[in-house]
């Protein structure tokens, strides 16, 4: 695991836990939670460098060579799928001096080369060729250094942590939900990449939540139903919905009460309005051609959500997939990629327009409600205010999450 002795250092672990003393349940985050160097600093230690990543689709990486690359914190990563269609984690940097192996956000190779001093390494990560070395110099010791990968349905997720948390909970209860759409067997057709002026927790804050969405939405609403559970009697004509379609689910044999997942993830099948198919503009397929062996048109949303950096739509055309990157206390990278059947063809099947136009419109309008958050906690007049304890119980559930993950971390760290 990459690890800071900063973290362990007296004035840092008084800043933390004083911060985490400050706050109250059920109300919004000290001010230092948003902006503070040393909690920044904390967060990528406790959870970033600790915890399980959402990264990317498997389809990305669809030929043996492929590879994508990223940098958390400070721990440059390679994904790559090797020659026997394995896909693996690897940290981006040589074993001789350091230097970054791929230097490129994606490729494909059919060996990895240091650009520095050309040391070679074969797709598994073992060294195979270090010019001018000692004769007692035993390649065998020197392999590049994994990290722990797991693939759910096609989702890769990786953990910088040498002792990842478990992941058998979360595999084995989201599967059933997401299976039916089948995302191995989708492509990535249009990505896009934001950069927030806003600390990362205010990114999920926001996504955790449907509160704001009728002052700020009007695109996502055409076919998003605000309910964030399916007995939310405030919505009469969509909990009659919900009746409707979970007896038809039911049939079918899709889950869509929600999971259990404690405060760690989330997921659950919900209708969209009525006569909506899918999230597009005027409610009908952004794609013609349904995911897997769906024939089904009208399958509502899956909304799978996992603490501390994704969320997912899996809908009956297309899915959707959001990862966040913190960039610094006040600054988060937020990467969305739309995906559809492998075989869909643009301008037959789909639009490319009308399949990221809602999307692209919430992302914006998310950015300036985060970057206005972000500017007002700011300000010497911030207090932490109450959330609401009907619209925000996700929210509640995330920073209650949040503050046991550094709690429990500085406990055993320190």
């Amino acid at each position: 695991m990459v690890e800071s002795n900063e973290l362990r250092s007296e004035d840092v672990f008084l800043k933390v836990k004083h911060s985490i003393e400050e706050s109250q349940t059920a109300f919004s985050l000290p001010q230092s939670f948003y902006g503070d160097e040393k909690i920044h600093h904390a967060d990528m230690q406790s959870i970033f460098l600790n915890d399980w990543l959402f990264i990317a689709n498997e389809c990305e990486l669809p030929d043996p060579g492929d590879y994508i690359t990223l940098i958390i914190d400070t721990a440059p990563i390679l994904i790559l799928r090797d020659s026997d269609n394995i896909l693996r984690a690897f940290h981006n940097t040589c074993r001789h001096r350091g230097s970054i192996l791929c230097t490129k956000e994606k490729g494909n190779v059919n060996k990895l080369v240091c650009p520095y001093h050309q040391w070679t390494y074969d797709l598994d990560g073992t060294l195979k060729n270090a010019l001018y070395m000692a004769e007692d110099f035993n390649k065998d010791n020197f392999p590049l250094n994994p990290i722990p990968l797991e693939c759910l349905e096609g989702l890769i997720y990786i953990c910088l942590s040498d002792s990842p948390p478990d992941f058998t909970l979360f595999r084995d209860t989201v599967t059933p939900y997401i299976k039916p759409h089948q995302p191995k067997k989708t492509k990535v057709v249009f990505e896009s990449v934001i950069v927030e002026e806003a600390n990362w927790k205010l990114v999920i804050e926001n996504n955790r939540e449907c509160y704001h969405c009728a002052g700020s939405h009007p695109e996502l609403l055409v076919s998003l139903v605000e309910m964030a559970l399916p007995e939310d009697d405030r919505f009469a004509e969509e909990f009659a919905l919900m009746k409707e379609k979970a007896a038809k689910w039911e049939k079918l044999g899709f889950p869509y009460e929600p999971a259990d997942g404690g405060q760690e993830f989330r997921c659950i099948r919900l209708p969209f309005r009525k006569d909506i198919k899918s999230m597009t503009l005027d409610g009908e397929l952004a794609c013609k051609k349904l995911l897997g062996d769906l024939v089904e048109e009208d399958l509502g949303s899956v909304r799978m959500f996992r603490a501390p950096n994704n969320w997912h739509h899996f809908l009956s055309d297309h899915i959707l997939h959001f990862r966040v990157l913190p960039l610094g206390p006040n600054k988060t990278e937020v990467r969305t990629t739309w995906l559809v059947h492998e075989e869909a063809l643009e301008g037959w099947d789909y639009d490319l327009q009308r399949l990221s136009e809602v999307w692209l419109a919430t992302n914006e309008q998310d950015k300036e409600l985060a970057e206005n958050n972000q500017k007002g906690i700011l300000s010497p007049a911030y207090q932490p205010g109450p959330y609401s304890a009907i619209s925000e119980f996700m929210v509640i559930n995330f920073t209650d999450w949040y503050k046991n993950k550094l709690t429990n971390y500085l406990e055993n760290h320190s």
